[in-house]
């Protein structure tokens, strides 16, 4: 366990110094990416030309007066609940039936849920259909949707903090962290290495280095926890060393990303780390009066309702009502809304019939209505279109290489560490790999910030998807390669035995002094 601790040791050391180099030494692009910018921009005005709209030539028949029956349909659909109505009937119908072919193809239901929503965005049906696009999701009605799919996030964000156990983590606790934190320090250090590379080209116009570079670090950083519970389940890996070891680096790389985006959300809203002190020291104040002192009153209305019949209308909206005064009181502090709800879960009481209940009334209707609205809104906002019209496809394997190297080499490399085969090592890298949802939330964090350029979205937005779509085929594939491995292995070097049945037990005696005779060193290898 010496060996490991050095390396952890080591680890941290070269993190915090090649991060402070790459910051500092980053710094110094800023006016580079002005010349960049203002020369771009003279570049596009010199050669724009003006386009005139193609004529459109109407097939209607004279004898119907479809042009009026047109106008009040129109003008019917333009309401803005209507509209509404109309998104939240196509978005669910698109997440429900990808969400299940994603589920009979292998794959974690989300995977669906997130192509749903990418297609229903300008990647697919804006080019395909831009007239309907437009009449589905114009402009006025995008700050509908993006409350609503905030809504459902902060409710998924109070069931995921309900649902991390923190007592897994005293489990295996050594291996485990140091596991989650080698799966966080070596993505974010490439993440921070890679931002400096592309900081000038696509990082957004008054944008600084800092701010752009720790997002691009926290967001190639992000295990999401749930996906890999649900794999893990799937794969009846939960009751096994691998399993355990794997949630138990899963829970604390969520805890640790989290408190970490906090940081990096608060550096980015104040502008600086000197002017982030007091926001820092403010969400710090508020973690501990969360769990020194609403932990032991949550505990002890636990012990009061537990059951359904308890739990009243009114008990459940002062729980509901715990859950948006946490997210106001985090939003206010200027740490982002869902690590407020992310944090009233986690100090909800560990009664499982009163959790059950709570998942019950919530999970339902936000997983299966708002949290679809996230995948949409995120769908509207990522573009890859872009990444052909501007050559960014290199950028974009750019980034994927750089995210799995990190993230699978760093959890691996901790797990072999440990003192984990090569099988098992390589098993939680590429479920410690896995994305999905969680880092869209962060991607999500990033843009509204104005941190992330819609290239940078985008092309992140792709590499959660297609990280995750990896975890299942990876498992697979170590498995394989492994299994042919120890058969190899033990067809090579198998040895054949005889069985010899005799009388009395003095004839035996004698038989195995022959044979130690003969074979000295099989005797040695017994003792």
């Amino acid at each position: 366990m010496k060996k490991i601790s050095l390396f952890y040791i080591f680890l941290i050391f070269l993190f915090i110094l090649s991060l402070g180099f790459i910051l500092q030494t980053g710094q110094n692009l800023e006016s580079e990416k002005e010349n960049f910018h203002s020369s771009q921009i003279s570049s596009e005005k010199s050669t724009k030309t003006k386009i005139h709209p193609a004529k459109t030539v109407s097939l209607r028949p004279d004898f119907l007066d479809m042009e009026a029956m047109g106008k009040i349909f129109s003008g019917h659909l333009k309401q803005p609940i209507s509209r509404l109505l109309l998104q939240l009937i196509i978005i669910m119908l698109s997440a429900r039936f990808l969400g299940k072919l994603a589920t009979i193809l292998g794959q974690p239901s989300v995977i669906g849920e997130i192509l749903a929503g990418i297609l229903l965005g300008p990647s697919l049906l804006g080019l395909v259909f831009p007239e309907g696009f437009q009449l589905l999701f114009p402009k006025e009605s995008l700050s509908t949707l993006q409350i609503l799919s905030q809504l459902g996030l902060l409710l998924f964000m109070f069931v995921i903090g309900m649902e991390l156990d923190l007592k897994i983590l005293k489990n295996q606790a050594e291996s485990a962290v140091i596991i989650s934190h080698s799966s966080i320090m070596f993505p974010f250090l490439l993440g921070a290495g890679l931002a400096y590379f592309i900081y000038v080209p696509l990082a957004p116009e008054g944008v600084d280095f800092i701010a752009f570079c720790l997002f691009m670090g926290i967001g190639m950083s992000i295990t999401a926890f749930p996906v890999l519970a649900r794999i893990i389940l799937e794969k009846g890996l939960t009751k096994t060393a691998l399993g355990s070891l794997a949630l138990t680096a899963a829970a604390a790389d969520d805890v640790t990303a989290w408190c970490i985006l906090a940081i990096v959300v608060t550096i980015v809203n104040a502008g600086s780390f000197s002017s982030g002190i007091l926001m820092i020291v403010m969400s710090l104040t508020y973690m501990f009066v969360m769990w020194k002192g609403i932990l032991p009153l949550m505990r002890r209305a636990g012990n009061l309702y537990t059951t359904k019949e308890s739990m009243t209308k009114t008990i459940t909206a002062l729980f509901f009502l715990f859950i948006f005064f946490s997210a106001w009181i985090t939003e206010a502090i200027g740490i982002h809304a869902l690590f407020g709800a992310f944090l009233a879960g986690v100090v909800m009481p560990d009664k499982k019939e009163l959790r059950d209940n709570l998942v019950e009334k919530i999970e339902d209707f936000s997983l299966t209505v708002l949290l679809p609205l996230f995948f949409a809104f995120t769908g509207l906002r990522t573009k890859f279109g872009l990444l052909s019209s501007s050559g960014l496809w290199p950028v974009f394997f750019l980034i994927l290489f750089v995210a799995v190297l990190g993230k699978l080499g760093g959890s691996s490399i901790a797990s072999r560490m440990s003192g984990k085969n090569w099988k098992d090592s390589l098993s939680i890298g590429i479920l410690m790999n896995t994305r999905g949802l969680m880092e869209l939330i962060v991607l999500n964090i990033g843009y509204d910030l104005g941190v992330l350029s819609e290239e940078i979205f985008s092309m992140m937005v792709l590499m959660a998807l297609a990280t995750t779509i990896m975890t299942g085929p990876g498992l697979k594939l170590v498995e394989f390669l492994f299994t042919k491995e120890n058969f190899a292995v033990k067809s090579a070097t198998g040895s054949a035995g005889i069985l010899i049945s005799f009388a009395q037990h003095s004839r035996g005696l004698e038989l195995l002094k022959i044979a130690y005779g003969l074979f000295p060193e099989k005797k040695k290898r017994e003792r």
